[in-house]
């Protein structure tokens, strides 16, 4: 059982709650944890890259001198591989590098992510984020009051909030996310994990329902 206390806006301590780490997940398996991010970074990648073959480089066909007679060594077109300006051997073409995990192995990755960030002690629990309207400098001034001015951190809150996700967009290394939609990477990532209350509540009554079934 790991205590955390619980901060305000201000960063003043306004009370404590208790959460398990193993009731979210019971081990940690650092071999699942390097899948499923190999897998997020490789779906996130455009696979656009392209590279010209023989036959499409530009430059003549003919035979740059005779097979016999010269000296040299016999060369063909000065479209081959090996010389300057010419096509690549093993070119490279346009290709999908997405891949999915199967779904249980994704959900227990992310318990897992969740579990380690709290045994290691790097969430931390805000009461509310109330914005009235998007305002990076109130956000910015919450975050130095909790200790993560300069620290890369995710904001997980319990439902969409757009002013506190407008709010977030030009601070450096901060990110913004419901709890319905952390993954193993979003979390593992930051340095810091900040929840607030509900989100925290949240976490616990879904990921700890998701491990008794």
């Amino acid at each position: 059982m790991v205590t955390l206390p619980v901060y305000d806006a201000s960063g003043s301590e306004v009370g404590k709650v208790d959460v398990d780490p193993d009731a979210i997940a019971s081990k940690i398996n650092k071999q699942l944890l390097h899948d499923a991010v190999v897998m997020y970074l490789a779906n996130r990648r455009q696979g656009t890259k392209r590279s010209k073959s023989r036959g499409e480089v530009a430059g003549s066909t003919k035979k740059l001198f005779r097979q016999k007679g010269t000296g040299n060594a016999r060369a063909g077109s000065r479209r081959t591989s090996h010389r300057r300006g010419g096509g690549h051997a093993m070119q490279i073409r346009p290709r999908s590098f997405y891949y999915r995990l199967p779904k249980k192995a994704i959900r227990a990755a992310t318990r897992m992510a969740i579990a380690s960030k709290l045994a290691d002690g790097e969430v931390v629990v805000v009461d509310k984020l109330d914005l009235e309207e998007p305002k990076t400098k109130a956000l910015a001034g919450s975050l130095k009051a909790l200790g993560l001015e300069g620290v890369s951190t995710l904001v997980a809150t319990s439902d969409y909030s757009s002013n506190v996700y407008l709010s977030s967009r030009n601070i450096p290394g901060v990110s913004v996310t419901r709890v319905a939609d952390l993954n193993a990477l979003s979390v593992l990532r930051p340095k810091r994990l900040l929840v607030t209350k509900d989100a925290l509540e949240l976490i616990k009554s879904h990921y700890q329902e998701a491990v008794a079934v």
